[in-house]
């Protein structure tokens, strides 16, 4: 894995200069968003319109001690994240299901350019989880680091040989904690109203979505063995699961948590600046792998495939 140190840090002036110039609007409101190695920045147009202008983590130089960045301009979606809202069981249901609604649109794209999204070495993909391996150091001493191991092996003893049997279609790969919006419904609850940054999209296996969308959502709950039979069962109700998808579900779950620690601990000094952002999840996260871990994939799959059974039973 490459790590990039050209992370932008344009000031909002400089922001507001630059859609100016390349995008005919003026700025009435710019205020920074949160972002892992880009720059995320929010715009409302005295001419109408909300937009995220979006700086590219780049490692291109132009010229000595300059950056050059690739920018685009967003349309900006309406909600909170759904980090700062109460979870209710009907909320993780809806998240599932709106991930699996996401993946069959996705399954249908055509565009001439579409082998580029193959991306066959991205790092924070589940079909590299092996590639862990190289960073794993950064356990040395941590008894995490046990666990780890045991799942990397589990991935490519069980996994990858069920691999050939996953579904493949162009996929989001990052449903996050903060890529999921939400706003507040008129039954005092919230809906999820919008699906955000596509920049981890790739070819993949559908069941990476669910797998990843189910482990960020379980930071968020108070009883994270809950989370997945909810999530599962939303998904399940548009896009039902097959025998080699639902047997690797549990350690595809594991892998993702393997990955945000792994990857995160080794990325986070590179980007002290950011350091709040990589590591949010680290209190909670080594915690809930640990204790998953030693429940068990029998145990805990039953309690899954149980509690999506009955709720879409009840709906």
């Amino acid at each position: 894995m490459s790590v990039r140190h050209a992370t932008p840090t344009l000031s909002l002036s400089q922001a507001e200069e630059l859609v100016k110039k390349h995008y005919k609007l003026t700025p009435s409101e710019l205020r920074h968003l949160p972002s892992f190695e880009d720059q995320n920045i929010y715009i409302a147009a005295v001419e109408g319109g909300e937009y995220v202008l979006k700086i590219i983590n780049s490692e291109n130089n132009c010229g000595s001690g300059l950056q050059k960045y690739l920018m685009r301009l967003l349309t900006y979606l309406p909600g909170i994240p759904i980090s700062k809202a109460p979870l209710s069981p009907r909320l993780l249901y809806e998240v599932g299901q709106t991930a699996a609604r996401m993946d069959n649109i996705l399954r249908e794209v055509e565009h001439p350019q579409l082998n580029k999204l193959q991306r066959d070495s991205f790092t924070w993909s589940l079909s590299n989880v092996p590639i862990l391996e190289k960073y794993i150091h950064v356990l040395d001493g941590d008894p995490l680091q046990e666990v780890v191991r045991s799942v990397l092996h589990q991935y490519k003893t069980t996994v990858s040989r069920k691999y050939p049997r996953f579904r493949k279609s162009l996929i989001h790969g990052d449903l996050n904690d903060l890529n999921v919006l939400v706003q507040a419904d008129e039954s005092r609850g919230y809906r999820v109203s919008g699906i955000i940054d596509f920049g981890d999209m790739s070819f993949g296996c559908s069941v990476y979505d669910l797998a990843v969308s189910i482990m960020y959502m379980m930071h968020l709950y108070p009883n994270p063995i809950e989370v997945g039979g909810l999530v599962l069962a939303g998904w399940e109700s548009v896009l039902p699961l097959n025998e080699a998808e639902r047997d690797c579900l549990f350690w595809l779950v594991l892998c993702r948590f393997c990955q945000q620690l792994v990857l995160c601990l080794f990325l986070s000094p590179c980007y002290p600046e950011n350091q709040d952002y990589i590591m949010r999840l680290s209190k909670r996260g080594p915690l809930i792998l640990h204790k998953f871990y030693e429940i068990g994939k029998e145990q805990v799959e039953k309690m899954w495939f149980h509690t999506a059974a009955q709720f879409n039973d009840r709906n």
